[in-house]
């Protein structure tokens, strides 16, 4: 079996101490400059989970893969500045044309759930999965995964999703293959396949340190073997938060992310992706009340711009999303006045046979949404 393997990138460099001794005015005034003078030359996509310092520079706001494919449509771009992951800078270049240069402002800036499945232990776990159950699987991966997982599940005939379409891949999954593997984020996959009337009984659990499943009862009758992988942020939200909740406030309205646990989104009143989230607070009703299960820079963002409702998140005590943070003015700053010096730094660069692979299942499902 092939393996394929995503390249060492180097390590970025340390940020100079002299960002450390600016005032934030002096640095925002540079930022302005820059992108000034660089025009449509220069593209600043911001994930919704950015700081405020940050996504105010952002000439697009979105989710993961709306940015990547926005970004696929800057042909005017040489430089793109990705506020957001290592991922999503990934799946941005892997959707850009060779000479346009994708770069994170901060190389820390990971993803502890795209880290929950490496491409050795995809291939360990795949191998186990065939000897267990023959050619019936097809693998599907969440966006929020690295490049080399995309290209394992394009390699095998599957296709990427989203939060927003992962009940839709499913289907379609389906329609191939008698059992799907949905990796890295067990919450996702298993509340997508309960909402498809998948019981839980049916949905057996891989761990990946361990290669082997968490699953009680017959293995002929698993129809979905969930990663065992999570979001570190989503995870924090738990069945106390939503009971206290509850009996504080009888009349909130709670809203939480699909990558929260099956118990909590049960016991939600609504769920949904980054956007269904933003889209329904805007559209409540004034005087409404909220509370929300997601990121915490999102969830004050959406606070002040919907001043008319009440919101709240539903974990009191949330922190926003830490590597997401990575991702601040001083290293905004740094990577674009490295631009304007002439030298490109923490440029983002697949290989070509991973992107090969990857795009094949990026593509699949963008067929279908």
């Amino acid at each position: 079996m092939d393996v394929l393997e995503i390249l060492d990138i180097e390590s970025s460099v340390s940020l100079p101490e002299r960002y450390n001794r600016l005032s934030i005015a002096e640095m925002e005034e540079r930022v302005r400059e820059i992108k000034l003078k660089f025009g449509k030359k220069l593209f600043i996509p911001g994930h919704h989970y950015q700081k405020d310092e940050v996504i105010q520079f952002a000439d697009a706001r979105g989710d993961s893969l709306k940015l990547a494919q926005i970004c696929a449509t800057m042909d005017e771009a040489e430089f793109i500045v990705f506020c957001g992951v290592h991922f999503m800078a990934e799946t941005a270049d892997m959707l850009t044309k060779g000479d346009q240069k994708v770069i994170l402002p901060d190389m820390r800036a990971g993803c502890s759930m795209a880290d929950m499945a490496d491409i050795e232990q995809t291939v360990k776990g795949w191998e186990l999965m065939q000897e267990t159950w023959g050619d019936t699987i097809l693998p599907l991966t969440y966006v929020n995964s690295t490049a080399a997982i995309k290209g394992f599940v394009g390699k095998y005939g599957g296709a990427t999703v989203t939060s927003s379409n992962a009940k839709q891949m499913l289907e379609w999954a389906f329609t191939q293959k008698s059992r799907i593997l949905f990796l890295p984020d067990q919450h996702l996959g298993r509340n997508t396949a309960f909402d498809l009337g998948i019981p839980l009984e049916q949905m057996a659990v891989y761990a990946p340190l361990e290669n082997k499943f968490e699953f009680e009862g017959d293995l002929d009758d698993v129809k979905v073997i969930l990663w065992k992988g999570h979001c570190s942020v989503h995870e924090k939200f738990n069945i106390k938060h939503v009971e206290n909740l509850r009996e504080r406030d009888p009349d909130v309205n709670i809203i939480v992310h699909p990558e929260c646990t099956y118990d909590v989104v049960q016991s939600a009143d609504y769920k949904g992706s980054t956007n269904y989230i933003i889209k329904t607070i805007e559209a409540a009703p004034s005087g409404s009340k909220w509370a929300i299960g997601t990121e915490m820079n999102l969830v004050n963002r959406l606070i002040e711009e919907n001043p008319d409702k009440e919101i709240e998140s539903l974990n009191p005590f949330m922190c926003p999303c830490l590597t997401m943070n990575r991702i601040d003015l001083p290293h905004l700053l740094w990577s674009l006045e490295k631009l304007e010096e002439g030298e490109v730094v923490n440029q983002i660069s697949v290989p070509e046979e991973v992107t090969k692979h990857a795009v094949l299942a990026l593509n699949r499902m963008l067929e279908r949404s």
